[in-house]
């Protein structure tokens, strides 16, 4: 009865069309109403039947802007996609693993950009926790698990290598904020592993997986879910630990950071550097902070 219910309300429209038609052919058969009474029936009928093929097509063309709101994106249309964000875009927000591809191409490219225009730039950058080492080390298992061998940066993915590679990010941002005074970037470091890429510009999000072979889905701004992942991302990002890039403001960092400033720059930030590591591991994570290289 309750699926009935359901269906009736959901046809509502062309069931009471019929229910008309039926029962004013069953008056007319039993002699009941005349002609002229008919014949208004069958307009009354007629305009139900147009306003039901009106909604159904209203519904089919609905659906066939949800079907085409996402476009999948294969090998280099990857890059393309992301190049083409890239341009004269006001914001970027990127929510990741440890931000490789974001230091090697897109904070650079987007800082040159907006220096080039004399615009303001605002970056928003979600990465793991380097200071939680066992989901440093899940993390390593995971990228390792799906290419057992060097990346094309010709290196593992181990447990220090993505704790360096969330280190040098965060001295990147604090680097390029020293370097360009309207860009306003925040980092914040997430406890929790993605295995999903997020990459929202002004004009549209790329959500890629770091499966190469899986192809990325791109959502323009005036489609469905651009706003649904902004949205998203925002929450996400308030959850995640804040680092207060401000404090960093004290110490200048030259050109080509030295080894003390970094260490200093960590303390400061309240993200201690691992006692066990020596000053080639620090130069290490400088080097991947900026010359990193890019990893796709």
């Amino acid at each position: 009865m309750g699926r009935i219910l359901i269906w009736f309300r959901n046809n509502v429209d062309g069931s009471f069309a019929v229910l008309l038609a039926v029962t004013v052919g069953l008056l007319q058969f039993l002699d009941v109403i005349g002609t002229d009474q008919v014949n208004a029936a069958i307009l009354l009928v007629l305009g139900l039947v147009a306003i039901t093929l009106l909604r159904d097509r209203h519904l089919s063309s609905q659906a066939v802007r949800d079907a085409t709101s996402v476009q999948l994106l294969y090998g280099p249309e990857i890059g393309h996609a992301h190049t083409l964000a890239r341009r004269g875009t006001e914001q970027w927000i990127f929510k990741g693993g440890t931000g490789t591809y974001l230091r090697a191409v897109t904070l650079r490219e987007c800082v040159e950009n907006a220096r080039r225009e004399q615009r303001p730039l605002r970056i928003q950058v979600e990465v793991l926790d380097p200071t939680n080492e066992s989901l440093c080390k899940t993390y390593a298992q995971f990228r390792s698990s799906l290419v057992p061998e060097a990346d094309r940066t010709g290196e593992l993915w181990t447990t220090e290598r993505t704790r360096k590679e969330s280190f040098a990010t965060v001295l990147a941002a604090c680097w390029y904020r020293q370097r360009f005074t309207f860009l306003t970037i925040d980092i914040g470091l997430s406890a929790v592993m993605t295995t999903f890429r997020w990459d929202l510009s002004s004009s549209c999000v790329i959500v890629t997986q770091d499966n190469p072979n899986t192809p990325a889905m791109m959502f323009e701004r005036d489609k469905p879910y651009y706003r649904d992942f902004n949205r998203e991302l925002v929450a996400s990002f308030k959850q995640a630990r804040q680092v207060p890039l401000s404090r960093g403001e004290e110490f200048v960092l030259a050109d080509e950071p030295s080894v003390e400033q970094a260490r200093n720059l960590f303390d400061v930030l309240g993200l201690a550097l691992p006692s066990t590591y020596t000053d080639r591991d620090v130069a290490d994570i400088v080097r991947r902070a900026l010359q990193p290289r890019n990893p796709y």
